[in-house]
Parts: C-alpha cells; sequence; structure tokens
C-alpha cells in the first residue's frame, strides 16, 4: 500500500477504531506540535525553560497515582527492542521483568515492520508465536516469560499508509489503536493488562492528550477507565521541568515515569544548539554522572515516589563483546556501575538491550533493593533547581575520535534504518535513533559554534566533516566489501546524512526525511 490506504467505504472494526480515534484527537496532535516551535523560538530568542508558576498547585499537591497492577509491582530489569518476530520470543524468554516492545526508536517504521509487529505481539500475547530461523532452529516462548509493555510512536510521526479523511493518520494513534483493539480484552482475560511506554512528551499538555485518547478508547470497548497503565519517557527538556504535572494528567492511568537518557542528551543540544554559551564534548563523557543528567535523574525519583509510583533508570546501550575479553569486561563494568548508582539512588527499576545483560543488572538490583520497588524511598533530601537542570557540562574536549565516531554512527545507523532496521551493534553499542540523534546534533551544532572546536585546534567545519565522512565510508567499504557496500543503502544514507547536518535548518528528528526513503 505504497501510496496510503484512503478510509472509505466498508472498513474493518479495527482500523475504524484507529480513525475514530485520529477524528477524534489528530487536531489536538497538531496543536500540539505548533506549541513546540513556538516554544522553541522562545529558546532561540533567549528564554531558558522554568518550572510553571500556573501549576505550582499541582507541585504543591498531596495528591498520588492509581494503585499499580499485581503484574507491574516489580520491574527491577526491563529489556527493550523491535518487534520482529525472534527479537520478541528471545526478549520475553530472557529473563527481564518486563519487555518493552517498540514501534518507535528501536524500529524502523517500514509499512511490513508495522504489520508484522502487531501480529508477533498479537501472537505472542495468545503464546502462539514461535519462530524457525534458517539454519532451523526452534524458538518459542517458555512457560515464565516478561510482562509486555509496548512503546507506539512518538506524536510527531505519521503513519503515511493509512489515510483518514485524506491526511497520514498519527503514527502513534495507530500503533496504539491497532495494539489496543486486538490485544487488551485478551491481555485482561489473562491477568495482565494493556501497559504501554510514551516517547518523546514535550508538556503536560501533550499527555492530556494521551489520556483522553485512554479513556476514549477503553469506553468504546467496555473497558473499566483505569485498565491501561502508561510509563512516560522523560526524554526532553522541557518535559524534565513538568514531571509533576505529566503524572497529574495521566494519574489514573500511570505507571511512572522512565529517565530516557539518549533522548534527553539530544534534546538538550536540538533545544538550545543555537545559543552561544551551550556546548557538550564528546558523546562518549555525556554520562549520567554529570550535574545535569544525575539531577535529572534524582528529580524523577523524587517526583514519582512522591506519588506513589515508579521512577524507572535508563539504557545501558552495552553489548557483550565476542572474542575480546578485556572489552568484554569494560562493557560489563560500565553496565554494573551504572545499575548500582540507579538502584543506590532509588530508581525502581532499569533498562538493558542485550540479553546477555539481564542477569547483570538483576543483581546489581537485588543487591540494593530488597522488595519489589523502592516507592518507600522518598528522596525527601534531594533539592533539585532549574538551575542544576541546566548546568549544561562537560563543553569539553571535542576530540577527532569523537568526532570520527559521531559521523561513523550517525550514517552505519541510517543505511541500516533505510534497509528497515532500527536497533543496530555499532563500536560495541546497541544504537537506536535516539544515540543516532545525538550524533548528527552534535556535529550539527559542532560545526556551528565558535568553540567547536577540536582538542587539537581545529575547527570542526562543513569541509572536515565532509573529509571524515568520506574517510569514514571508505573503512565501512573497506569492511563490508565493495560488492556488499554497493549493494546496501550507504550513498542515499551519505546524502541524508550530509544533508541534515551541512543544512542552516536544524531538522527536528532525523526520522522524518529519512521515512520519506522508506518503502
Amino acid at each position: 500500500m505504497p501510496n496510503g490506504v484512503a478510509l472509505k467505504g466498508e472498513i474493518t472494526p479495527p482500523v475504524d477504531f484507529v480513525a475514530k480515534l485520529q477524528r477524534a484527537f489528530g487536531g489536538r496532535r497538531a496543536e500540539g506540535l505548533e506549541r513546540r516551535k513556538a516554544r522553541q523560538a522562545e529558546f532561540d530568542a533567549g528564554k531558558m525553560p522554568d518550572f510553571l508558576t500556573e501549576t505550582k498547585h499541582i507541585r504543591d499537591g498531596d495528591w498520588i497515582c492509581a494503585p499499580i497492577p499485581d503484574d507491574l509491582h516489580d520491574r527491577r530489569v526491563e529489556i527493550t527492542g523491535p518487534t520482529d518476530r525472534k527479537m520478541v520470543i528471545n526478549a520475553m524468554n530472557c529473563g527481564a521483568k518486563m519487555f518493552m516492545a517498540d514501534f518507535e526508536d528501536a524500529n524502523s517504521p517500514t509499512w511490513q515492520n508495522m504489520v508484522d509487529g502487531q501480529i508477533n505481539l498479537k501472537d505472542a500475547i495468545r503464546r502462539t508465536i514461535s519462530f524457525r530461523s534458517p539454519e532451523g532452529k526452534e524458538y518459542q516462548l517458555n512457560k515464565q516469560t516478561a510482562v509486555l509493555l509496548v512503546r507506539p510512536r512518538g506524536w510527531h510521526l505519521d503513519e503515511k499508509h493509512v489515510l483518514v479523511d485524506g491526511k497520514p493518520v498519527s503514527g502513534g494513534l495507530f500503533d496504539f489503536g491497532l495494539y489496543f483493539f486486538h490485544n487488551a480484552k485478551e491481555l485482561l482475560a489473562r491477568g495482565s493488562g494493556p501497559y504501554f511506554y510514551l516517547p518523546k512528551m514535550e508538556s503536560h499538555l501533550e499527555a492530556r492528550i494521551w489520556n483522553d485518547v485512554f479513556n476514549l478508547a477503553q469506553e468504546e470497548l467496555g473497558i473499566p477507565r483505569g485498565t491501561i497503565r502508561a510509563t512516560v519517557l522523560i526524554e526532553t527538556i522541557p518535559a524534565a521541568f513538568e514531571m509533576d504535572e505529566i503524572l497529574y494528567e495521566l494519574r489514573e492511568h500511570s505507571a511512572g515515569l522512565n529517565c530516557g537518557r539518549w533522548d534527553y542528551i539530544f534534546s538538550c543540544i536540538k533545544r538550545f544548539a543555537n545559543k552561544k554559551d551551550f556546548l557538550l564534548a564528546d558523546r562518549a563523557l555525556v554520562t549520567m554522572t554529570t550535574h545535569f543528567m544525575h539531577s535529572y535523574s534524582l528529580l524523577c525519583i523524587k517526583t514519582c515516589h512522591r506519588r506513589n509510583i515508579f521512577a524507572m533508570g535508563g539504557m545501558a546501550a552495552q553489548i557483550p563483546v565476542k572474542n575480546d575479553p578485556k572489552a568484554n569486561e569494560e562493557a560489563f563494568a560500565k553496565v554494573r556501575a551504572d545499575k548500582v548508582r540507579e538502584a543506590t539512588d532509588g530508581h525502581d527499576g532499569t533498562w538493558v538491550a542485550h540479553p546477555g545483560m539481564v542477569q547483570l543488572a538483576t543483581d546489581a538490583f537485588n543487591a540494593i533493593m530488597k522488595g519489589p520497588n523502592q516507592i518507600e524511598k522518598k528522596r525527601d533530601d534531594v533539592n533539585v533547581s532549574a538551575a542544576d537542570l541546566l548546568d549544561f557540562a562537560p563543553s569539553e574536549p571535542i576530540t577527532e575520535q569523537g568526532l570520527r565516531t559521531n559521523v561513523s554512527v550517525g550514517v552505519q545507523y541510517l543505511e541500516a534504518w533505510l534497509r528497515g532496521s532500527g536497533a543496530v551493534p555499532i563500536f560495541n553499542l546497541m544504537e537506536d535513533a535516539a544515540t543516532a540523534e545525538i550524533s548528527r546534533a552534535q556535529v550539527w551544532q559542532w560545526i556551528r559554534h565558535p568553540r567547536g572546536v577540536l582538542n587539537d585546534g581545529r575547527k570542526v567545519t562543513k569541509e572536515l566533516f565532509q573529509q571524515v565522512l568520506d574517510e569514514e565510508l571508505g573503512k565501512i567499504k573497506t569492511q563490508v566489501g565493495e560488492e556488499a557496500y554497493g549493494k546496501r543503502k550507504f550513498n542515499v544514507a551519505r546524502e541524508l546524512f550530509e544533508k541534515i547536518t551541512t543544512d542552516d535548518h536544524f531538522v527536528e528528528f532525523l526520522t522524518l526525511p529519512g521515512y520519506e526513503y522508506l518503502n
């Protein structure tokens, strides 16, 4: 269906359900995206985010979120990944408490991926899913599996293959609507429920739209209000100032907040890329131990626990390293330190990107978190100010290797994404759209910022970027072989990556122009 499916004449009940959601909320979604543009103009004019004066009564109030469903009480380790059939089975079997099936950053939104993902999750819920590899290996679900959560696409993304009243449907409403329509009652019958992760929001007003979507969806299917539970990813800098308000909007449906660290870093770069006093060093140096990142994590814990709901930690992107024991031990040590910090601070659980890291993360939390969660750990000692959240550092060094890594990761990820793969191991890290966004956003800003200078004294320029791009693509061609290189999408990826990095206009998400290249 390359040119979209216009909804007219006879349509199926699930598509009719999606159309009803789009007609009810498509306009409000568009208004929300316009508000983001207006806010960006304020940031470009020098105004910085702050806690809202008009919602102080919500932050000061004594309200709490609705009680937590039984199968969400213990979320100490969650694994995330795309919705392909083998991944779904392996993730649900890997020993993690939860599996977040991702239609967003770990997914390339080809029509095939979006439809197959819905089928795979439907089969997994009914325990009929199986997979046979080309080598003849059989995969099926264990008796004990992870609890399923689903991340639909963010408000900014369309589903171009389905048109409602002549316009593309919201990608998030499409993903949510089909999954909820097909599976909500089945999940309840099996003792679970429709559980979601909500990405990329920038304000409590955007959370309010989701809450109204949930109410309409539950009403349409005759399901009790409050059945849906959603964890919001705090992965944009404006949302960090509205954590209480976001929880309040979703308090009947909330399952807490999550520190979406990689998108959060990207959001900081994106929102302040034109500010002369904002600059970040090499991506690898911007860790959760930096002041602004740790402050955001602690504020999440304090906010959530005050409202009797979960504060989830962030993603460890490291993966096991085969054939290199030293690099493998370094990867495990980084994940271990990250998870010990999260558990000690008071997070109720964490994310990993690879089944090989599940036990390590579980052990780290087990050693500190003796109960199913740490909501009783209120962290009244934490006092995070706006200045703490905006204390961005480090701003140096910017190194040639950091530039090369950003360029190589960005173009390699984009090439794989254009071929339909949204989660890609590169340089012993699991890269998704969020980490690729950091890479291209940093290069974009380094080119334009007066202090975008390498530690050897060279200014990062468009010419230096293009030289590095040529050299890194040459390395890739040598590694994969000239024939394989020619058959893949490196030329298209190069064209797109170069355009969004050298254009004076900062592209809001690389997946927006990238989506035009997908069938």
